[in-house]
């Protein structure tokens, strides 16, 4: 249907206003504190790594960032919010894989699209996750671990800090293509799953090493194999997936990165971005991170969208395939 000059010509006008008042917040933001939203706890490696990029942000913006923590459905109570806010640049939202890569396919109605109503602004950190077993397990090497459960399947629990968390596809996944069977205990957190693995209640965790580093270290809970592609300075004696199991290429991390609601101005995410990146790459920031047994992640709102996409191509295949469904 053909607009007239006349129709084209009042458009045009009613939306000039529009994009001079986008243009103008964008050149004032910003005026006041923004919100982080973080889907976990305080205290956690994620509410630590907000805190710390956070502060770093807060610094270069010149107004508080101020965390707020909305526990919850494997982080989609935190995601809606996020999804659901103003777009005005004054709120962000922690989006790491369990958010931007398995939820998605997991649940079966989820009140949002990750992909619709948030976007990308860049990577922060990544987790190594270590898998573990209990210091009375009579497994000794990663590999005595998988041929236990390959000759007991289902027999031998492992413990993660939830249904679709990093750790419980990382579990999944490495079973997959071990070609073996364990019965999946979820819990509400990391630190119920570190208790029971103390105490034996569960034989095997995959630990991330932000949580457990201490206990790795000290012996209290054993050690077998990193997932990690490459050996970690946390636990250097300890060996890789492919080294241990054979497993060619294998790599799991917990990675997380940063998310605004979609409808951002172009202007104030770009600055996001790119203060999000300068504060990842600053010297003090990475150290801390590497204290606390993470590894700096850099990367732009591009690269954000490139590992969702990569990692997508390797999770949604294997959770369809083992029929993995939330409600």
């Amino acid at each position: 249907m053909r607009l007239s000059r006349r129709r084209l010509l009042a458009l045009a006008a009613a939306s000039a206003p529009i994009a001079a008042i986008s243009t103008a917040r964008a050149q004032t933001w910003p005026e006041r504190p923004i919100r982080w939203l973080v889907g976990y706890p305080p205290g956690g490696g994620t509410d630590v790594l907000a805190r710390l990029i956070g502060a770093e942000m807060s610094r270069r913006l010149g107004v508080p960032i101020l965390i707020e923590n909305r526990p919850g459905a494997a982080t989609n109570v935190a995601a809606q919010v996020a999804a659901t806010a103003a777009p005005d640049g004054y709120t962000v939202f922690t989006a790491g894989n369990e958010t931007t890569v398995f939820n998605p396919a997991l649940y079966r109605n989820l009140p949002f699209d990750i992909d619709r109503d948030l976007r990308p602004l860049g990577l922060m950190a990544r987790f190594h996750l270590v898998l573990t077993a209990a210091d009375r397990s009579p497994a000794r090497s990663a590999r005595a671990l998988i041929e236990r459960a390959r000759a007991e399947p289902g027999k031998i629990d492992f413990g993660t800090p939830g249904q679709g968390s990093p750790h419980h596809l990382a579990m999944e996944r490495l079973a997959h293509e071990t070609g073996v069977r364990f019965n999946h205990v979820p819990y509400r957190g990391m630190a119920p799953v570190m208790n029971d693995l103390l105490a034996g209640t569960v034989e095997a965790a995959i630990v991330d090493v932000a949580a457990g580093r201490e206990l790795l270290r000290s012996g209290r809970v054993r050690p077998l194999c990193v997932l990690s592609p490459a050996r970690i300075d946390a636990l250097p004696d300890l060996p890789t997936a492919e080294e241990a199991l054979g497993l060619r290429g294998f790599a799991a991390f917990a990675w997380q990165g940063l998310m605004a609601p979609a409808r951002t101005p172009e202007a104030i995410s770009a600055r996001l971005a790119a203060v999000l990146a300068e504060s990842v790459a600053d010297p003090a920031v990475q150290a801390r991170m590497r204290e606390i047994g993470l590894e700096p992640l850099p990367g732009g709102p591009a690269d954000h969208r490139a590992l969702i996409d990569a990692e997508r191509a390797i999770y949604w295949p294997l959770i369809r395939s083992l029929g993995l469904l939330l409600e």
